[in-house]
C-alpha cells in the first residue's frame, strides 16, 4: 500500500473513531446518569453508580483526542487544495477539542455535588449547583463545541468537495448538512430552542464516509488541486 493509501485508510478510521465515541457518549452513556428535568434523580443515579459519569468523561476525552486526530488527517489530506483553509480548519477542530475537554471539569463537579446530595446535604442549594454545573458543561461542551466544529467542518468539507477525492454526493452531504448545524448553534447561543431535526441529517455522515474511505480509499490523482487554482493562490 502506497503512502496515499495509508493516509486514506487512517482518515477513514479517524472518521469512524469520531462517530463511535461521540455517538456512544450521547446515546448510551449520558442517559445512564442524566434524567431530563429531574436533578434529584440524576444526582441519585450518579451517587449510586459513579462509574457512569466517570466512564462518560473518559469517553468524551477520547472523543476530544479523536477530534484533533481527525483534524490532523483532514489537514494532511486536503492541504494541497489550500493550505491556509486547511490550517484554519485544523485550528477550529483543536478549539473544538479543547472546549469539549474543558467542559468535562464541570462534568466532574457533578459527581461531588451528587454525592453530597445523597449524603443528606442541603437539597435546594445542591440542586442549584447541579443545574449551574450541568448548564456550564453543556454550553461549553455542546453549544460552543458545536460552533467550532461547524465552522471547521464547512472549511474542510468545502476542500473535500473541491478535491474530488471521494464521490461528490458524499462530500456535498457533509458540506450541505453542516450549514444548518452552524445556524442552529448560533440560535442556541442566543437562547432560541432548536429542534434536534436540524442536526439529524448530518449525524450519519461521519459513519458513512469513514466506512467508504476504509473500503474504497481516496482518489490519489485528486489529491492535487487543479493547476489553475494553484497558480491563482501563488499569485
Amino acid at each position: 500500500m502506497n503512502e496515499n493509501g495509508k493516509i486514506s485508510r487512517i482518515l477513514g478510521a479517524a472518521f469512524l473513531l469520531q462517530f463511535v465515541t461521540s455517538f456512544s457518549s450521547g446515546a448510551f452513556l449520558r442517559p445512564l446518569w442524566l434524567v431530563p428535568d429531574s436533578a434529584s434523580q440524576s444526582m441519585l443515579n450518579i451517587a449510586n453508580s459513579p462509574w457512569t459519569i466517570r466512564l462518560n468523561i473518559l469517553v468524551d476525552m477520547v472523543t476530544a483526542m479523536g477530534i484533533i486526530f481527525l483534524g490532523a488527517m483532514l489537514f494532511l489530506t486536503l492541504r494541497k487544495q489550500s493550505e491556509k483553509i486547511a490550517l484554519t480548519g485544523l485550528g477550529l477542530y483543536i478549539l473544538e477539542a479543547v472546549l469539549l475537554a474543558a467542559s468535562r471539569m464541570a462534568a466532574f463537579s457533578l459527581l461531588g455535588i451528587s454525592q453530597a446530595y445523597a449524603a443528606g446535604g442541603n437539597a435546594a442549594d445542591l440542586q442549584v449547583q447541579w443545574n449551574l454545573s450541568l448548564a456550564s458543561m453543556d454550553f461549553a461542551g455542546s453549544t460552543l463545541h458545536m460552533l467550532a466544529f461547524s465552522c471547521g467542518g464547512i472549511l474542510f468539507y468545502y476542500l473535500l468537495n473541491r478535491s474530488r477525492i471521494v464521490p461528490r454526493p458524499l462530500s456535498l452531504w457533509g458540506l450541505i448538512t453542516v450549514i444548518p448545524c452552524l445556524a442552529g448553534t448560533l440560535l442556541s447561543i442566543f437562547g432560541t430552542p432548536v429542534p434536534i431535526l436540524v442536526y439529524i441529517p448530518y449525524m450519519p455522515f461521519e459513519l458513512v464516509i469513514g466506512i467508504w474511505i476504509l473500503i474504497k480509499g481516496v482518489k490519489e490523482a485528486a489529491q492535487t488541486a487543479p493547476q489553475a487554482v494553484l497558480k491563482g493562490e501563488a499569485a
